[in-house]
């Protein structure tokens, strides 16, 4: 697959991935979006793209140095052309953030919410601000001029700055004042709940004050972002076995955590950009000048200000997770699972009865253990405190909790240290393949000998995102799943990858395998094969390809992407029998489903992994068949809604754009749809009269006639 290019469906990751995050953007520009939530989407892009530069623009850099030579296997792209690439493509991204911004500052402000700049405040909020500025921020500040007595100093990594070109006896230098994080994002004037002005502004007005006696003669906001640390997990190194040998030669030459992006508030004159490609050693293709504020974090803190009336009125309408039909309030979890499999479907349903499951057995006397894969947790969480009891109370909990989840790890180790106290046991994993498989597993004593609850989700065990992703939680007791899961924790105690299972997939070892040879089943059928796949990302070349084989074959793929997609659909001879949608609404997508034929020999799968070589080859995940008949038509209801939906879904076209769907007669935001399909079935009642419901009813005739579902 290393020339997977020249076969011409395919696209590059990372101008893939930017297009995503543009789609994030363009929910800014939605006029049916609240405006407080138009203004999150906003930071959301802004902090996707932070994260952007340090680990994908990092990991080229590092593998510019590598092999500059090397060429990504779905664009022929060298690493430095595809920087040049991304750093051209981000331009106007940064232009329409900074245009959406404005509007909806602009907007905003009909509501009496204000972000001022220093020459809009009144003469008495120009005292309250001199006032908290001279008490509360200059005793922080530590202003540093550059000079042959004072080095230039270490610009901490996305740390806002106010630079400073000074004049002082005929001599100009630079000088540079670090925001501390000790300081707020934003000052909020006495008086008002909602006018503020941000800190950088503050500080930036009183920047000559703070270099006095020297002359400022040139003043700007300015941050750095810094190449994250070497990352063996990371994509672009898919293709090199012996990446960690090789990478020891690229610590040797260069320094770590380099500069690969420079923001400016304003833009600068000539000289002082040019100090500033100097001593950082960048290029003027990596300095970006933006109006809209480097660090949104205060976004998120707006509503809370506001009364309720108008943060309804500027809000997504109150959602609570409601307590899913199909479980009974007043009876066992356990027993309930032991009848039938249990779906949960975040976030329209509730995660409380997966955690009153594990809560139950902390306290069942028929209980042996408790076993749990963990990634990522919330910073308070309820699963931990069952967890713990379970271990009081004398059973058995294994806990195999992942230390490197990616800016979570102090979390993480955290909570491991909490789980060892109240007697857990507690592993770490293997030192080359992260565990990113989500899997529970309870072991009773039952009548007729050991008996097994098993449950695999999407997601993660994390209250707080259970609320905001959408992911799929299966609970079963069936006894093959429950047989092959023991094996699976059984195997990791003692560090084999290379488990043997009747039933789950796993990778690094089986998974890959097992969907290359279910995609070339459905092939061998022509016409009458059936793909649907939903997920988050698509760059495995070796899959890639074998979807457009069976595409060539005549079989019909629908698939739903998240985000980076790089095979290109629709393209005569190659790809022109799939069909790919990405749906960005107000909940993250986040479920994974695989599905592989039609009628009664379909094969169904939910999973925790992506089609990602990183996933796929780099990382132990889980895929777990579904085999009650009652949830299969469950997911099937689902995966028409998504892929049915004319509001937020984008279609993907044969140049890697996105564009919009034809609506119909009855729109549908399948977001919506859940919403009000939860809490209808919560009222044990369910209105088919509505327009999205009529949809949903014809929609799922058509499909059905497709020849897609069971």
């Amino acid at each position: 697959m290393g020339e997977l290019y020249k076969k011409g469906f395919t696209q590059n990751r990372e101008l893939s991935w930017l297009r995503f995050n543009d789609r994030v953007l363009s929910e800014a520009e939605d006029e049916s979006v609240p405006l407080l939530e138009r203004l999150k989407f906003i930071a959301i892009f802004s902090s996707n793209l932070d994260e952007f530069f340090m680990i994908r623009v990092g990991s080229l850099f590092d593998l510019s140095a590598l092999d500059e030579k090397m060429t990504d296997n779905k664009s022929g792209m060298t690493p430095g052309e595809q920087l040049e690439r991304i750093f051209e493509a981000v331009r106007p991204l940064l232009k329409k953030r900074d245009r959406l911004f404005a509007e909806v500052e602009k907007r905003l402000r009909e509501h009496d919410i204000y972000r001022l700049e220093f020459s809009e405040l009144e003469k008495n909020e120009r005292k309250s601000v001199h006032r908290y500025f001279e008490a509360s921020v200059r005793p922080l500040l530590s202003p540093q001029i550059i000079d042959t007595h004072h080095p230039f100093p270490h610009l901490a990594n996305n740390i806002i700055h106010i630079g400073v070109m000074l004049r002082h006896k005929k001599r100009e230098i630079f000088g540079v004042i670090p925001l501390p994080a000790a300081v707020p994002a934003v000052f909020y004037l006495p008086g008002s709940e909602t006018r503020y002005i941000s800190m950088e502004n503050i500080v930036l007005e009183y920047a000559q004050r703070l270099f006095a006696p020297y002359t400022v003669l040139e003043k700007t906001v300015f941050r750095v972002t810094r190449n994250a640390d070497v990352n063996p997990d990371d994509e672009v190194f898919a293709d090199e076995s012996d990446f960690r040998k090789r990478m020891k030669k690229v610590l040797k030459q260069r320094q770590r955590l380099a500069p690969v992006r420079l923001e400016l508030s304003s833009q600068i004159s000539g000289v002082f950009s040019a100090y500033f490609e100097e001593r950082l050693g960048l290029s003027p293709a990596q300095i970006y000048a933006a109006r809209a504020p480097m660090d949104m974090s205060y976004v998120y803190g707006l509503s809370s200000r506001l009364p309720k009336i108008k943060r309804n009125s500027l809000s997504y309408p109150p959602f609570m997770p409601v307590w899913p039909a199909s479980v009974n309030r007043g009876e066992s979890i356990i027993r309930q699972i032991e009848k039938h499999d249990v779906l949960l479907f975040y976030p329209f349903e509730s995660m409380e009865p997966f955690l009153q499951l594990i809560k139950e057995a902390a306290f069942d006397p028929r209980v042996i253990s408790v076993k749990i894969t963990i990634y990522r947790l919330a910073r308070h969480t309820k699963l931990v405190e069952y967890l713990c009891a379970a271990a009081e109370n004398g059973k058995e909990v294994t806990v195999l909790i992942e230390l490197r989840a990616r800016f979570d790890e102090q979390n993480n180790i955290d909570w491991s240290e909490r789980l060892e106290d109240a007697g857990c046991t507690v592993t770490y994993g293997f030192e080359y393949y992260k565990v990113h498989s989500k899997v529970c597993q309870i072991t009773m004593r039952g009548k007729n000998g050991i008996q097994y609850i098993t449950q695999v989700g999407t997601g993660n065990y994390n209250e707080k995102t259970a609320g905001l992703y959408t992911d799929l939680s299966l609970i079963t007791a069936d006894r093959s799943i429950g047989q092959d899961a023991a094996e699976f924790f059984k195997n990791m105690a003692i560090s084999n990858l290379q488990g043997v299972y009747r039933h789950l997939l796993a990778a690094p070892v089986s998974l890959k395998s097992a969907v290359l040879e279910l995609i070339d089943s459905e092939a061998a059928k022509g016409e009458g094969g059936r793909i649907f796949i939903k997920i988050n990302s698509l760059t495995d070349a070796e899959i890639i390809d074998r979807l457009s084989k069976a595409s060539c074959a005549g079989v019909k793929i629908q698939m739903v992407v998240r985000g980076i997609c790089c095979l290109l659909p629709g393209i005569p001879g190659k790809t022109e029998n799939i069909k790919i949608t990405s749906i960005v609404g107000r909940f993250l997508e986040h479920s994974r489903i695989y599905c592989f034929g039609s009628g009664a020999d379909e094969k169904m799968y939910i999973s925790s992994a992506d089609f990602m070589t990183r996933n796929t080859e780099r990382r132990v995940e889980l895929a777990c068949p579904v085999y009650d008949p009652k949830i299969r038509e469950r997911i099937h209801r689902i995966a028409d809604a998504v892929l049915y939906d004319t509001v937020k879904a984008r279609t993907l076209m044969p140049d890697g754009e996105y564009a919009k769907k034809d609506r119909l007669k009855n729109p549908l935001d399948s977001q919506q749809f859940f919403m009000e399909r939860a809490e209808a079935e919560a009222r044990a009642s369910v209105p088919l009269k509505s327009g999205r419901f009529k949809a949903m009813r014809f929609l799922k005739r058509i499909f059905t006639r497709k020849g897609y579902g069971g």
